[in-house]
Order: C-alpha cells, then sequence, then structure tokens
C-alpha cells in the first residue's frame, strides 16, 4: 500500500511539474505567432488569450506514467509496470483513441474543424475503446437492468462515451470550470480505483488531476496583460473527455466495487452530474426552439450565472460547490437508498435548482433561453 502511496504522490508532483514547465512555453508560442482565441458575442473573455492549453495535457500525461514506469524498473520493481500489463489492450486502445481526439483538438483550436468532422472521430474512438473491453456489461441494477446483450451494451456505450466527450466540451465556458469540474472527478476515480487495487487506472486518474492543476493556475488566476492566460481549447477538453469517459465507464463495470459501499454508478457519474444534465437541458432546449442542438449558443449554466447577475469566478466556484454538493449527497444516499430512486432525486433537484435559475435571472433582468 505504501509503495502505490508513493508512487500516486509522485505522478501527481511529475505532472505538476511538467505541466507548470510546458504551459508558459506554449503561451510564449501563441503570444509569437498570434496564435488566439476569436472574441464574438458568445465569448465572456476580454482581451486576446491563447486556447491551445490542452496541447500539454496529452504528453504530459504519458511522460510522466512513462519516466515512472521507468525509474520502478532501474530500482527494481516490476508491480508499476505489471499494473500496466494487466490493462495493456485497452491501454493500447485508449492511447490510439487519445491521440486521434488530440489531433483533431489541435487542428480545431488552430484551423477550425467543423462538427460533424469531430463527431465522426468521437464514434471511431469510441469502437476503438468499445474493441479494447470498455463497454457497459452491466447497468448494476440502474432501471432495473442487471446483465444485457453485447449488441445493447456496446451501442449503448459509444452513446456514452461520444455523450461524456461533449458534456465536458460544452461546459468549459468559463475560466476552472471544466478544469475544476474534471480534477474533482479525477480526486475521486483516483481514490476509488486505488481502494478497490486497480492500481493502473488510478494512476491515470492521478495523472490526469496532476495536469489539470497547473493549467487551472494560469486559466483562472493569469493575467492576459501578463500574458500568463491561457484556454485549454478543445484539444484539452476532447482529451479530458475521453479519460473521464473511459476511467468513468471502467469505474462502473468494475468487480471490485463490492469493496466499498457505494453504487458503482454513484461513484463513475455522480461527478460528472453538472456537465451531463447541462448538455441535456441544452439539447433539449435547441430542438424544443426548432434550432440544430449541435450549434453553439449562451444557454448552458454557467450561462445563466451570469445572466442572473454573478461575476465569472464566483459562478466557477458555485458550479464547481453544486457538483460536489450532489456527489457528496449520493455518496451519502447510496448507502440507504435504491440507485433508481437516487437518479430520480438528483433529476427533481436539478429540475428545481434551474426553475429557481431562471425566476433569479427574470428578476435580474437578465436574458437566456428557458
Amino acid at each position: 500500500m505504501t509503495y502505490w502511496i508513493i508512487n500516486s504522490l509522485i505522478v501527481i508532483a511529475l505532472c505538476v511539474l511538467f505541466a507548470g514547465v510546458l504551459i508558459p512555453q506554449i503561451l510564449l508560442i501563441a503570444y509569437r505567432r498570434n496564435l488566439f482565441d476569436e472574441v464574438d458575442e458568445r465569448k465572456i473573455h476580454k482581451g486576446l488569450i491563447p486556447r491551445l492549453g490542452g496541447i500539454a495535457f496529452e504528453p504530459v500525461i504519458l511522460l510522466s506514467l512513462a519516466l515512472l514506469t521507468g525509474i520502478n524498473l532501474i530500482m527494481g520493481y516490476s508491480q508499476f509496470s505489471n499494473a500496466f500489463i494487466e490493462h495493456s489492450v485497452l491501454l493500447i486502445a485508449g492511447f490510439c483513441s487519445i491521440q486521434m481526439l488530440y489531433l483533431v483538438g489541435i487542428a480545431d483550436d488552430l484551423i477550425g474543424i467543423k462538427y460533424r468532422a469531430k463527431f465522426v472521430v468521437q464514434i471511431i474512438c469510441a469502437v476503438l475503446l468499445i474493441v479494447g473491453g470498455c463497454w457497459f456489461d452491466t447497468l448494476g441494477g440502474v432501471l432495473g437492468i442487471t446483465d444485457w446483450s453485447p449488441w445493447v451494451g456496446m451501442p449503448f456505450t459509444a452513446i456514452i462515451i461520444v455523450f461524456i466527450i461533449n458534456a465536458i466540451n460544452l461546459i468549459d465556458g468559463i475560466d476552472g470550470l471544466a478544469s475544476g469540474l474534471s480534477s474533482i472527478a479525477t480526486i475521486i476515480y483516483g481514490i476509488s480505483f486505488f481502494v478497490m487495487g486497480d492500481y493502473a487506472y488510478a494512476m491515470v486518474s492521478f495523472a490526469t488531476f496532476g495536469v489539470l492543476v497547473p493549467f487551472f493556475y494560469y486559466n483562472v488566476f493569469g493575467d492576459v496583460k501578463k500574458h500568463s492566460k491561457i484556454f485549454m481549447g478543445d484539444t484539452g477538453s476532447l482529451t479530458i473527455g475521453l479519460l473521464l469517459a473511459v476511467l468513468g465507464t471502467k469505474l462502473f463495470t468494475h468487480s471490485g466495487f463490492v469493496a466499498t459501499e457505494f453504487h458503482p454508478a454513484v461513484l463513475a457519474f455522480s461527478p460528472l452530474i453538472i456537465p451531463a444534465f447541462d448538455v441535456c437541458r441544452v439539447y433539449t432546449v435547441r430542438i424544443r426552439h426548432h434550432r440544430s442542438p449541435f450549434l453553439p449558443d449562451k444557454n448552458h449554466i454557467h450561462h445563466k450565472f451570469l445572466a442572473a447577475g454573478m461575476k465569472p469566478r464566483t459562478a466557477m466556484v458555485s458550479i464547481i460547490s453544486i457538483s460536489a454538493f450532489f456527489t457528496l449527497v449520493n455518496f451519502a444516499l447510496s448507502t440507504v437508498l435504491n440507485i433508481n430512486l437516487i437518479v430520480i432525486f438528483d433529476i427533481l433537484v436539478w429540475i428545481g435548482f434551474n426553475s429557481w435559475l431562471n425566476k433569479r435571472i427574470k428578476k435580474v433582468g437578465g436574458s437566456t433561453v428557458s
């Protein structure tokens, strides 16, 4: 146990260090080459800000894990590499998928890519992951479903993976929001996998958390005038979305969840409730108003908080706090309630909260689409 605790702390430290060194270099290149996020009526920020922070994510995570694997082998410890070899098929599929989305994200951040092309690549990535063994072979009693046919489970998994990727991508609307929500999820995933003894996925979770820490600092506390502020862009949100989709799916279907008191659905998806519920609401509103669900607007949860009179940073802290509240309450309810009752509870609370928020917006004279 001590061995894995030490490695967990080291992989976090390595990712913080490498990302902390790489992000300023990305900023330097972006300002020298005039690679900035375009400002339009939907954007909240002012000034020229690079959106290439996500370029650091994948290389830093892979470098840190590879370096730590090498260090363990040199010191004569094979446990670290053996943990990854045990899941080699899915890890290879995951690497290929992340690499494809990473390249698509870079292209989108630099020159722009149509959403249909990104959607196709996301489906290909989902198929690769499913072939690698990442799919829902059970729903664990959600909706009364336990085991089901692969012909149902695999397409369902593809939908969920694409859904989570886009949920993280779409929630990235104000400073610190996507990285803050994702950080909470990766911490919970890392601890959960650690407790269950699945150290490979725990290391990936902690590495992802580590790379998000310095990005959060530059994204939230960076100064535009000092050229120290940066966005993650599609490169970052797509990469993190895919990682969370894989980790969440593996946690949900993990046989070791019996070692905890919590239902696997609570562990896997409670940290993703805010982005998941928000994208469902936004798509529903767009369809109801006869608009394409894939065309952007200003109707996300962070837009509503801003319309209600909050400042961006206050809105970010509030949304992350609400996410933490949902997660903690669900953990507590999971020990005494059926998972379906918890889902109903979450939906009712979300509907009630949005109703209150809409009234608040009307009261202060803000504007958004209900």
